[in-house]
Formats: structure tokens, sequence, C-alpha cells
């Protein structure tokens, strides 16, 4: 396993990315106003993430939190695995409680599973997709961040 990112969840994106971006003035390595996703270089490139809480908690089946500070995850702490696959059925068979079976998510570029720790953070496990897995709109944006460089 190899550390990846701390995700900020947010609730309102484009103000998050407008603090971290402009205020901050930290450099955005993917990602812009509008969108569902950014990452900023904190002395790792992408080592500080946001993200919409919303889709967050579509991804792990947590609808019913809908903004609800006390039901929303906040952050979660996110691990890069060779392997998702491999790494669910090792942990599970040490006893984790999956909150999400191994998935492929195209939108994102990833196949993804996610779990707690004992004190209730949420942990996403991901590894790689190839870019023939991604969905078109996440090409076509990787296409315009890179013009944009």
């Amino acid at each position: 396993m190899k550390f990846s990112n701390i995700r900020l969840l947010v609730n309102d994106f484009d103000k998050c990315f407008t603090f971290y971006n402009d205020i901050l003035g930290l450099e955005c390595t993917w990602g812009k106003l509008g969108d569902n996703f950014a990452s900023f270089n904190i002395g790792n490139p992408s080592g500080l993430a946001l993200f919409k809480a919303e889709l967050m908690s579509i991804a792990i089946n947590n609808t019913d939190a809908k903004k609800n500070e006390i039901l929303q995850d906040k952050v979660a702490i996110i691990v890069q695995v060779d392997s998702v696959n491999e790494t669910y059925n090792s942990l599970q068979n040490k006893g984790v409680k999956f909150l999400t079976e191994p998935k492929d998510m195209t939108a994102w570029g990833i196949r993804v599973a996610h779990f707690r720790d004992p004190e209730n953070n949420l942990i996403e496990l991901y590894s790689e997709l190839p870019k023939e897995k991604w969905d078109n709109h996440l090409i076509e944006d990787e296409r315009n961040f890179q013009k944009s460089k």
C-alpha cells in the first residue's frame, strides 16, 4: 500500500477550490472551478484533493447523509494499491468489513473499494484504470487540463 492523498469531502466545491487555489495559492495539479474533483500540490503533487461530498456518499451507498453534518463524511484517506481485488480479499480475510465491493469508477479513472477504520474514518483503496476504460468526459477533462497548463 502507498499513501496517495487526503481527500476533503466538500459541499461547496467551487468555494473550496477558490480557497485552496486562489487564496492559499496551492498549485492545482488536476481540476478546475465547476468540476467534481481537484488535486493540489502540497509537497506531493496530488497530496490534497477536493471532492464533492454528495458524490462520495453515493459511491459508498450513504445517500441518507445529504449534507447532514453528523452523517456525512468530511475526510477520506486514499490509499493506492497494486490490485484493489487482491487487497480487498486480503483485508476481508483479516476481518475488515467493507462498505463497497471493488468496482470500476470509469468517471474517476480508478477501481475502488471503501471501508472504515475502528474510529469510523473512511478509507478508499484504489488502483488506476487503463485509459481505455475511462469514460469520455474524463478523457475530455484530461485533454482540456493538459492544454491549460
